[in-house]
């Protein structure tokens, strides 16, 4: 068992070539969404890759079935767009291992189109809080399996690429985290660049993503999912054929929907 096992989230590979496309060189758990069940293992010159290929769907599921397949201290969340720096096995350990008190550390990296960096995510390292948790997608984040595992910790299956509504995932992991007392951190390591030429799950801003994002409100916000909503809608700043109005309408169905999802509070 090595120290630290990538955990990748993809569908229909047919082979273990996605090790060299994303540079992977430490232990992995490839959970592959395709239209067969099978559990391979291989040996690479940098450690176990281990793919775990069922015929389920969505995004949610497949990481948590990487999760259970996991054996190793740390585990490094990844979606297969990722292409890692030579040195981020050793610089992840280190992180953790500089940072003892950390049960999630969240890094760098660098967005890519058409193989040119458009944007570079950087962060200090630095304690964060629950405030934090909307602003990091998963493919940052890396964390103490035993903490994962105390704290019975796993995404969300409602939300993410293949599920009943486009987005989120990401944002109720780490708002999980922060709510079961596991201490989340920054790091200023880069682990590498990840292309965003294409998406699973994003098909512009429609009525659709704001109420899928309506819907994930009272998830994250259960005190206050209407304002939160609200907020959301006026300040959104991205090109959207929608009016303020129309987004705030959307926004509100998807709150009152989410009420037969999960509870929260009568008052709301």
């Amino acid at each position: 068992m090595g120290m630290l096992q990538v955990l990748v989230a993809t569908m229909r590979q047919k082979d273990f070539s996605i090790l060299d496309r994303m540079n992977i060189r430490c232990d992995a758990v490839i959970a592959n969404q395709t239209d067969e069940e099978s559990i391979l293992n291989v040996e690479t010159q940098f450690g176990t890759a281990k793919m775990v290929s069922t015929t389920t769907r969505g995004v949610g599921l497949n990481r948590n079935i990487a999760l259970l397949a996991a054996d190793a201290e740390y585990v490094l969340l990844a979606d297969d767009d990722m292409r890692y720096h030579d040195d981020m096995p050793e610089a992840v350990v280190a992180a953790f291992q500089k940072n003892p008190q950390a049960d999630v550390l969240i890094f760098g990296a660098d967005l890519t189109r058409d193989g040119q960096v458009y944007e570079k995510r950087r962060l200090t390292n630095r304690r964060l809080r629950v405030w934090n948790s909307m602003r990091f997608g998963t493919y940052r984040i890396a964390a103490k399996r035993s903490a994962l595992l105390r704290q019975n910790i796993t995404f969300n299956q409602n939300f993410g690429g293949g599920c009943p509504f486009s987005s989120g995932e990401d944002s109720l992991f780490l708002k999980t985290c922060f709510d079961r007392g596991l201490k989340v951190y920054g790091s200023d390591y880069v682990l590498g660049a990840c292309a965003k030429d294409s998406s699973s799950w994003f098909t512009g801003y429609h009525e659709k993503y704001f109420y899928d994002k309506g819907v994930l409100m009272p998830y994250l916000f259960p005190r206050f999912p209407r304002l939160m909503a609200l907020y959301f809608a006026i300040r959104f700043k991205r090109k959207s054929n929608l009016s303020v109005t129309q987004r705030i309408k959307w926004m509100q169905k998807g709150v009152k929907y989410s009420k037969i999802l999960q509870p929260y509070r009568k008052e709301l």
